[in-house]
């Protein structure tokens, strides 16, 4: 598939192996790939594979992507979240701007990172994310998926781990889930990554978005027709492995 021509901006998927819930995750194997290979094999299905860089503090990491030609910029492994790593790495990179893809999204969609830059574009004064509707009560209950509340036109009100938004009965009547697939300006990483610490509702949600929206930073959400299979927990990979198989 050819690339897609875009404005200049690069994309750098974070990558860490020390996670809590799951240690080694961008290692895992998905039908005999690790899934940062998958994730970055969406990603150059967008823009040209020198524009894709793996951002890690781990070695291992970098030799596995080394072993498939990715470009790798080494981080600190003091960034407090993946975003503080997407911002370390940005300052080796001369782009208009810089999309995050999560390194836990083996199955997205590339044109929806297409549709991100594209908004950012429009709106490059606020940071972009994506959101795509919640079609059942499960994902709505989930403490793993984080829930949008948007305005009308789009700007980012809250996001949060709860069941949001929610009427008295507590009964699921629609809502949609965060897609981590983002764009920023050099100065929005700038500001978020000053932080020594979290912002208070951002390490009470552990949401990174929330720490653009506590330093007064507008978010604009980008609606996509549905998300991607995201992994959490090793389960998650076997509904990822299914799903790849056509099941």
């Amino acid at each position: 598939m050819p690339a897609i021509v875009e404005p200049d901006f690069a994309i750098v998927i974070p990558a860490r192996f020390a996670s809590s819930r799951f240690p080694g995750k961008p290692l895992a194997p998905i039908l005999g790939k690790p899934m940062i290979r998958r994730v970055w094999e969406r990603c150059v299905e967008a823009v040209p594979p020198e524009r894709v860089y793996v951002a890690t503090d781990d070695e291992r990491i970098r030799a596995a992507c080394m072993e498939f030609g990715a470009r790798v910029l080494m981080t600190s492994s003091d960034c407090l979240t993946g975003t503080d790593r997407v911002a370390a790495a940005a300052l080796a990179l001369r782009h208009a701007f810089i999309v995050n893809v999560q390194g836990d999204e083996p199955m997205l969609d590339p044109t929806d990172i297409i549709s991100v830059a594209r908004a950012h574009s429009e709106h490059p004064s606020a940071v972009t994310n994506a959101m795509s509707p919640i079609d059942n009560e499960a994902d709505y209950l989930s403490r793993n998926v984080p829930k949008v509340v948007a305005a009308p036109d789009g700007r980012l009100l809250y996001m949060s781990r709860a069941p949001l938004p929610a009427d008295k009965s507590g009964a699921f009547r629609g809502a949609h889930r965060q897609v981590c697939i983002y764009a920023f300006a050099r100065e929005h990483l700038v500001r978020f990554a000053a932080c020594p610490s979290k912002t208070p509702i951002e390490a009470i949600e552990d949401i990174e978005i929330l720490r653009f929206l506590e330093l007064g930073i507008e978010v604009r959400m980008v609606m996509l027709r549905s998300g991607s299979l995201s992994v959490d927990t090793p389960q998650d990979l076997e509904r990822v492995e299914h799903a790849l198989r056509g099941g």
